[in-house]
């Protein structure tokens, strides 16, 4: 008779709730996590700031701990004003306003909601606020709109960033109207403070939704959601009930958020601190020393006589014809906006979404810094190329919805409101011409991102990197210096339709390229645009690496001679350059 086998653990005979029963998770050892059912000691779950070491599902956390996990230690110092909310409605449920908020008050060892102060991140001096979920689910009411309002009012008056972490079910019913007319006071207070141009960053955390969700928590000059956060107005139950439709999984999720264009990042909760220092700083136009990964290229003028000297040696006396540029300008392996703010710029965050229906990946904008100076940098995202393999169809070609052209216009206001100079990279053969971009308004979205750039409160340097295709590039061209690199277009159509609808043949687009006067050089010519960036001999995508360096040189020194310019006499010199832009000849005395 055979040895009984040892059980390899002293729990492997129970079964999973006989485990739970004998570990007793109610005395504060083990944590369930919610993402992966497993079992994780508490103080392993403090260590890694309660996000699951397994699945990294994010456990919500109190107002106290998410300051102390976010703010320099130390430094938050709590306003030292009380609110005890009234039962204005004497309101009774299951149980008394006054004995429910009592026992709350109780349960959570708060006051109300929300606390608010001052502190520093990173150094950086500002406001914030937080709200705990587990006083009365987060919900808003007459206090809850006061603390919110004077954190606004205190940012205004020092000019520091306000940041409010959001938790919330929505309005508070016990108080009736008097908690619905708190999502107009508090969003009067945040339009004050967006008056006197200090910066507001909201992050959504587990949950936001409701009142909450439309009031302060999404009037944010930039939203950040935590990961895993259920985000919305009317909550998963509600609707479900509402409408009797079981929802799709990850509805109303941070991610779905993002794709629906509503958040600007979804950020981990590892990664929140740093990520609110460096936007805050870049939004406070903190200028920094340049990293020295990116002074790898020679001085403008050298690499500029270096290049031009190779490029006569290479090809003595040839200048690609018109259409030859053109197929240079769409090389597969021609370096793209991803390719340029990976080698150029430094600290490249990007920000989602228009606000209204989706983020679009045909365009891609964010916060950089260039030479250590905050930029907003704007792009036609066709993939990475510099080298790497194609992708034909990625990001529709870089060719935009209407989505991705109001967010290129949200983001370049956004750069207005805080002084950051506007970089913009054009390459795309032009605006998407499907059924969905036409219902969404394509005409009206770069009729009004043209108008806006015109009149834009700050520099604009811009640059065709490969294809300038007609209104689709004209919405990020509008601009004070207008540049193209050596082998990229700028056109009206593309040489394919312009021979297709003239000429009656395709076939003719060859002849087409050459009439359209598209190239660089007869674009500077024609006085179109300002300066041509010199690229490698063959092309950017025989030497990426060169071509970046060229390419920053030029953005570099058009930067630091926009940004001593003064920004009315910009502004009023772009009008000028427009309002001149044409040749005709005029016939009759003029009225």
């Amino acid at each position: 008779m055979g040895r009984k086998k040892r059980s390899s653990s002293p729990l492997s005979h129970m079964d999973e709730s006989e485990t739970v029963r004998s570990l007793d998770i109610a005395s504060g050892l083990w944590r369930r996590c919610d993402g992966c059912s497993r079992l994780i000691y508490e103080s392993e779950l403090a260590k890694n700031l309660y996000v699951c070491p397994h699945c990294e599902a994010h456990f919500p956390i109190g107002a106290s701990m998410r300051l102390t996990l976010v703010v320099d230690e130390g430094t938050f110092s709590q306003d030292p004003a009380r609110f005890a909310p009234r039962d204005p409605l004497n309101f009774t449920d299951t149980q008394k306003y006054s004995e429910r908020l009592e026992k709350n008050r109780e349960k959570s060892g708060l006051d109300e909601a929300m606390i608010w102060g001052t502190a520093r991140i990173m150094g950086m001096p500002l406001v914030v606020a937080a709200m705990d979920f587990s006083f009365l689910g987060g919900s808003m009411g007459a206090v809850v709109g006061e603390i919110v309002s004077r954190a606004a009012r205190a940012a205004a008056e020092r000019a520091w960033p306000l940041v409010i972490f959001c938790a919330s079910g929505g309005a508070r019913m016990q108080e009736g109207s008097f908690s619905l007319m708190q999502m107009v006071k508090t969003s009067v207070e945040i339009a004050r403070l967006s008056e006197r141009g200090a910066p507001y960053i909201s992050v959504l955390t587990h949950p936001t939704t409701g009142g909450v969700a439309a009031s302060f928590a999404t009037l944010a000059d930039v939203i950040l959601v935590e990961k895993g956060a259920l985000v919305g107005f009317a909550g998963p139950r509600v609707i479900e009930q509402t409408i009797r439709e079981k929802l799709p999984r990850g509805f109303q999720s941070a991610e779905f958020c993002m794709e629906r264009g509503m958040v600007d990042c979804v950020v981990h909760r590892h990664e929140i601190k740093e990520r609110l220092a460096a936007i805050l700083q870049m939004l406070s136009g903190e200028k920094q020393k340049p990293s020295g990964a990116r002074e790898r290229g020679p001085a403008l003028n050298d690499t500029k006589k270096k290049h031009g000297r190779e490029r006569a040696r290479a090809t003595p006396g040839h200048r690609p014809s018109p259409w030859e540029v053109v197929m240079l300008a769409r090389h597969d392996m021609r370096p793209r906006f991803i390719y340029y703010a990976e080698e150029i710029f430094d600290e490249f965050i990007e920000f989602h979404g228009d606000r209204l229906f989706r983020d679009d990946p045909a365009i891609m904008g964010g916060v950089a810094r260039l030479d250590g100076v905050p930029v907003m940098l704007i792009g036609h995202n066709r993939g990475r190329g510099g080298g790497h393999p194609p992708e034909p169809r990625a990001n529709n070609n870089g060719m935009p919805h209407p989505e991705g052209i109001r967010k290129a216009q949200r983001l370049a206001t956004l750069a207005e409101k805080f002084g950051l100079p506007v970089i913009a990279l054009v390459d795309t053969p032009g605006a998407y011409p499907g059924v969905g971009a036409e219902e969404r308004g394509q005409a009206l979205a770069i009729s009004s991102i043209i108008r806006a750039m015109v009149t834009l409160q700050t520099p604009i340097l811009s640059v065709v990197i490969g294809e300038g295709g007609s209104g689709g590039a004209l919405s990020l061209s509008v601009a004070d210096r207008f540049l193209m690199l050596e082998n990229s277009t700028f056109s009206v159509i593309s040489p394919e339709g312009c021979a297709a609808i003239l000429w009656r043949d395709a076939a003719r687009a060859v002849d087409a390229a050459r009439a359209l006067k598209l190239t660089a050089q007869e674009l500077l010519a024609l006085g179109i645009i300002d300066e041509i960036v010199p690229e490698p001999p063959g092309g950017a995508h025989e030497n990426p690496a060169a071509a970046a360096d060229i390419l920053s040189g030029f953005l570099k020194k058009n930067l630091r001679e926009l940004t001593h310019s003064h920004v009315p006499e910009l502004v009023e010199a772009r009008y000028r350059r427009y309002a001149s832009i044409g040749v005709y000849d005029e016939i009759g005395e003029p009225l």
